[in-house]
């Protein structure tokens, strides 16, 4: 094994890594493993794959801001602030702290380092090389900034040879640390403008690095500030130039299933090779590390990276079916530029892309380049700066970018909703299409955005299969006069008129059917509603994902007297029909029910109430349906009935009830009694389209009243509007959404609150949907 080597001239065994889950810091916490040192490690979001892999590896992981108590060096990114909590709990220890390119110079030292350096694509070279290497059984050490996608290779590697591949960054200033063996620049651009001011800064960093350089040096003959630097002369190495026509010769044959072929030429040995990646970017990529590697010794073949794994997060594969998904570490003009030219070279769809900015400074200084980059997809949606560790600068938004878009005529394809990613990944969700190709795009955490959407498709996939078996399963079972339809329209069959379609709605011609829909429901685990007359109730814009169930067949919709005095009343019968029928036979006590529209099973749900009367003062049993499939008779006395709540309908469908009149009365005696009902209805309710009351009324107290005097009559949003009329009611003026009246609803609860201290809850359903996840 390797001797542990002595760090910063002290004897440190105990290593702490702060930030120890970035891709730059992991690697390095696996190769200090490696080479014997004790190491712990800490992160405010880890990665589940990355922390197994340093435990795996014997890393102890602490929790943030748990600096252990026998660290004696501490290893920080160049991200963590000196304020954080371990930084001043060392400092107060008096512990030496290094930054993550300074520990990786230092653990160097002595080796014979290949040094991947530059600003765009060096962690896949790196990859690369290392895979060649690995292919010529060319023994070396390695530490990779990032993961590969595979297992096969680990991101760093101690196996006791004189050569050490590493990713070397610039961002910090540490490049400067470093005096390599061979020096691969990939391709050279005036980025981390935080710490390179001028361009001429990121320059001279450069030239010293290739002065330091023994061996050999190779630069990409596509990057003019790196033939620039290597005009200077004066270095110790020779230079070497790779691409189309350097020195190293490889330009792209074909492209294949796989990847591409490249023929090489100028003082390669090998005249082709395969390689699994796509895009004349990772053709340049594959050029240089062959050409280091034939460099080093290594007897390249034409199939050293035919079996390339790739390395996470670039140009990495998420998911694969009626839409392709990728992601893409890229955050600079020049990197998303290639990208997108790469993606599109395969594709028959549409490119959907969404972009994270990383940093404010870099933001600031390229929002013209990113534009002009981003302009190549065809559907974009921008989320906001990723800050990493800097304060916000003048310019360097995402507002910014768009601003610059809407300049350049570009920004009608774009979407943009500062501060809700939740809300552009549903809109992201909505717009996408089959066939479509969609690549999260930036360095920061839009990694875990992307892993969230594809879980969430995923399982939108999977509930779609469940929807397309269920319907293959009932339709054929079902009489010809059930209706069941895909994706129908509810909002006219409510008394709000909003809201989206059912993913699956059906009106059961009779109890058998719905037996049937219940239990393949059931058994596939797919949620169902039911809808009544439509009262009571906001449907959302984006409709719901369940089976909507009507009992609008005439079957559901029986009045029938019996003479034992009671009725049959269907759960589709409207109360408005309830109450007329009611009167013609001459039984009263029903009165009450008849201005609320709604139907007798929806009034049986809910325990409808208006004018003193409640549905339940009239019940004597209830029949109805579990979800589940199966039929019940309940007695009024062995339900759970209260306040606009009944608790065994909550699981179950009410088919209908026995119901009790209060007494036999002359038709005309009952008629007045609803015309004084109507009356009243008529001067303290609204008449534009409503859901009915929108709050439950306080213990001791009327939400009406309270709204009324917290001055909200008339509040709008969009076109929903607290009725002048009664202040529970929200009307809809026309064209109100679903959106425009929970705005409304949240505006009245902040209001009401802080005007007299009540929380008011919502008594209309939000329909598939609950309210504790939207208020």
């Amino acid at each position: 094994m390797t001797p542990r080597p002595a760090v910063f001239g002290l004897a440190a065994e105990r290593l702490h890594l702060i930030g120890a889950g970035g891709m730059g810091m992991a690697p390095l916490g696996l190769y200090l493993a490696g080479l014997g040192f004790q190491v712990s490690g800490e992160d405010d979001g880890w990665n589940p794959a990355v922390r197994t892999l340093l435990e795996r590896a014997g890393v102890r992981i602490v929790a943030p801001g748990a600096l252990p108590d026998d660290a004696q060096l501490v290893v920080h990114s160049s991200a963590i602030a000196p304020a954080h909590e371990s930084r001043r709990r060392a400092t107060a220890r008096g512990l030496p702290q290094v930054r993550r390119g300074e520990m990786l110079a230092e653990v160097v030292k002595g080796k014979k380092l290949v040094a991947v350096v530059g600003s765009h694509g060096k962690t896949t070279t790196t990859a690369m090389l290392i895979t060649v290497l690995q292919r010529a059984g060319f023994a070396s050490d390695w530490v990779l900034g990032g993961l590969f996608n595979d297992s096969s290779l680990p991101p760093a590697l101690v196996g006791g040879s004189d050569w050490i591949v590493a990713e070397v960054d610039e961002s910090d200033g540490t490049i400067g640390r470093f005096s390599p063996e061979v020096t691969l620049v990939v391709n050279l651009d005036w980025d981390h403008p935080d710490h390179y001011a001028k361009l001429a800064d990121l320059e001279a960093a450069f030239a010293a690095l290739l002065a330091r350089t023994r061996s050999a040096v190779f630069i990409s003959d596509a990057c003019p500030m790196s033939a620039r630097i290597a005009a200077r002369g004066g270095f110790n190495a020779p230079v070497h130039t790779f691409g189309r026509a350097g020195e190293f010769k490889g330009n792209v044959l074909r492209y294949t299933p796989a990847g591409l072929e490249l023929t090489l030429g100028g003082r390669f040995a090998l005249p082709h090779a395969e390689v699994r990646s796509r895009g004349e970017f990772n053709a340049a990529n594959a050029t240089a590390a062959l050409a280091v590697a034939q460099e080093l010794g290594a007897k390249l073949r034409a199939d050293s990276l035919a079996e390339f794994s790739g390395v996470r997060r670039r140009q990495a594969v998420l998911h694969a079916s009626a839409l392709t998904i990728y992601e893409d570490y890229a955050h600079h003009p020049t990197e998303i530029r290639a990208l997108l030219g790469s993606l599109k070279q395969a594709l028959s769809g549409r490119l959907v892309v969404v972009f994270q900015p990383h940093r404010y400074t870099r933001t600031a200084q390229f929002k013209a380049e990113f534009a002009a980059a981003l302009a190549g997809a065809d559907s974009l949606f921008l989320m906001d700066v990723y800050a990493a560790s800097e304060a916000p600068v003048a310019g360097g938004t995402t507002a910014d970018i768009y601003a610059e878009l809407k300049k350049s005529g570009a920004a009608d394809h774009v979407t943009y909703l500062p501060g809700n990613d939740a809300g552009l990944l549903r809109a992201l969700q909505a717009a996408l299409k089959p066939g479509d190709t969609l690549a999260f795009v930036g360095a920061g955490d839009i990694e875990q955005s992307a892993r969230d959407f594809v879980a969430r498709l995923k399982s939108t996939e999977a509930r779609e299969a469940a929807w397309n078996a269920f319907l293959l399963a009932v339709r054929p079972r079902l009489a010809a006069a059930t209706r069941l339809v895909e994706r129908e329209s509810l909002a006219n069959k409510t008394t709000m008129r909003v809201g989206g379609p059912a993913r699956v709605y059906a009106e059961p011609a009779g109890a058998e059917d719905l037996q049937v829909l219940l239990r393949e429901m059931h058994r596939r685990a797919l949620p169902v509603h039911l809808l009544g007359r439509g009262s009571n109730l906001i449907i959302p814009d984006e409709g719901v994902d369940g089976l909507v169930i009507s009992l609008g067949h005439e079957h559901w919709q029986k009045f029938e007297p019996h003479a034992d005095g009671r009725i049959w009343a269907g759960a589709g019968l409207r109360l408005k029909n309830l109450c007329g029928l009611a009167i013609k036979a001459g039984f009263q006590g029903f009165e009450f029910l008849e201005g609320i529209p709604g139907s007798v099973g929806g009034a049986l749900r809910m325990n409808a109430g208006a004018m003193g009367g409640w549905m339940f003062d009239v019940v004597d049993e209830v029949q109805l349906m579990t979800l589940q499939g199966e039929i019940r008779t309940m007695k009024k006395a062995e339900m759970h009935v209260d306040y606009r709540h009944c608790a065994e309908l909550h699981e179950a469908i009410a088919l209908g009830a026995w119901l009790k009149p209060a007494a036999s009365a002359q038709s005309d005696d009952i008629r007045r009694q609803i015309d004084v009902y109507q009356k009243k209805r008529v001067e303290s309710q609204p008449r534009e389209p409503s859901a009915g009351c929108i709050f439950k009324n306080p213990p001791g107290n009327s939400a009406g009243r309270l709204i009324d005097e917290s001055g909200l009559k008339g509040e709008r949003v969009g076109d929903a509007e607290v009725s002048t009329v009664h202040a529970n009611f929200i009307v809809n003026r026309g064209h109100a959404t679903s959106a425009d009246i929970i705005a409304l609803v949240k505006k009245v609860r902040a209001r009401v609150k802080a005007a007299k201290g009540v929380d008011l809850e919502p008594e209309v359903l939000l329909y598939g949907a609950e309210w504790k996840d939207v208020l």
